[in-house]
């Protein structure tokens, strides 16, 4: 079995990994490797940070390690906030002024086409593999849904009416960006596992 590192501390991620990767792979948090520190992401893009996270681990700590970072494009911004998603409206994260930074900077635009990314960086074997996944949709005028986090509650995904926050886990986890980009790593292990 091989030994896998995901640069998280969210344990339920791991596990969900695991347990799609069907055992070939023991996925390890950096808390279970003794890595305590955290990493900083100072990259300008998401891939940059995603690697420089596997590599981090990689170098540090011998594992192979894959990571991910997650940015919201909005294309009337520019593409903001992109690789300061979290980090929106200052260095405290606070979900419910990210969105309402959002919000304001989008009154008065025309378009409120946005996109969840989320890049996976994989270490394994010797080699670097980025992966992607993407959920293209809008910006809602407002906050709707009790239900997700971060932006969810104002992300409405293509092909639906509702917003993240409104359609509820298990859709938002069949569909989404991050679902997208653990099917492509799931993939690309599930090749290496038999090598």
């Amino acid at each position: 079995m091989h030994t896998l590192v995901f640069a998280t501390n969210n344990h339920h991620k791991a596990r969900e990994v695991e347990q799609i990767l069907g055992g070939n792979f023991q996925v390890k948090t950096l808390r279970d490797i003794g890595c305590l520190e955290e990493i900083e992401e100072t990259e300008p893009t998401l891939e940059g940070n995603a690697l420089l996270k596997a590599r981090y681990v990689k170098e540090k700590y011998g594992y192979d390690c894959f990571s991910e970072d997650t940015g919201l494009e909005v294309e009337a911004l520019g593409g903001a906030p992109g690789v300061n998603t979290a980090r929106y409206a200052g260095e405290d994260k606070d979900p419910d002024a990210n969105i309402a930074l959002l919000l304001k900077k989008l009154e008065g635009k025309t378009t409120r086409r946005a996109r969840f990314r989320t890049v996976i960086a994989l270490i394994f074997n010797g080699k670097e593999t980025l992966l992607e996944g993407v959920c293209e949709g809008r910006i809602a005028t407002g906050k709707r849904g009790a239900g997700g986090w971060g932006y969810d509650p104002v992300f409405i995904p293509e092909g639906h009416e509702q917003t993240f926050a409104e359609l509820g886990e298990s859709v938002k986890n069949a569909i989404s960006h991050r679902a997208k980009a653990t099917e492509r790593l799931v993939g690309v292990l599930s090749c290496k596992a038999d090598e």
